[in-house]
């Protein structure tokens, strides 16, 4: 009962201050439809019994939207893709989510490890937006994912987190959009 009221009963919140927030100006009304148009999606997600708004991240910026984590099967990244894609303001998505096999509580607990030392060593970086950068970790794999302003940040962010011991390797799906 909660799953299928939660999306019902955060809509109006986010609209309500997605509102407020476009008051504030053009370029301040842009990013606040895409949030609106994000946080739209991860309610979606986490109605949607076919997907897992948990680990499916949510990035907007000008409607085109970016999924990023992991999925436990294709036709689950397929499923986001389709919720992603239903609504109003997404000109595009762009699925960058991962398939990866269900982990067990140790390795959950390594990876939860694995992200916090990526994440602390992407905002120990200079040059690094390290706000704008998702960072996830499943089985020793780590994904970068968001928008950064330049090709340089993203590759020194992959070179960051490829460089934290104990992951094993690292998809760097960040998107390259210039303010």
């Amino acid at each position: 009962m909660l799953r299928s009221n939660f999306p019902r009963l955060l809509l109006p919140l986010v609209a309500t201050l997605a509102c407020h927030l476009g008051a504030l100006g053009i370029a301040r009304a842009q990013e606040t439809n895409d949030g609106y148009i994000a946080a739209t999606i991860k309610a979606a997600l986490l109605d949607n019994r076919n997907t897992s708004g948990t680990r499916i991240n949510v990035d907007s910026r000008d409607g085109v939207v970016q999924l990023s984590g992991f999925a436990s099967s294709e036709a689950e990244k397929a499923a986001a893709t389709r919720v992603a894609s239903g609504v109003t303001g997404v000109k595009t998505v762009v699925n960058n989510v991962a398939i990866a096999a269900p982990t067990s509580m140790g390795t959950k607990l390594d990876d939860s490890l694995l992200t916090g030392k990526v994440k602390a060593a992407l905002m120990d970086a200079a040059d690094v937006s390290s706000l704008q950068i998702n960072v996830e970790t499943r089985g020793g794999v780590t994904q970068l994912a968001g928008y950064v302003p330049t090709a340089a940040m993203k590759e020194k962010a992959g070179r960051i987190a490829a460089g934290i011991e104990g992951v094993k390797s690292v998809d760097n799906v960040l998107v390259v959009k210039p303010r």
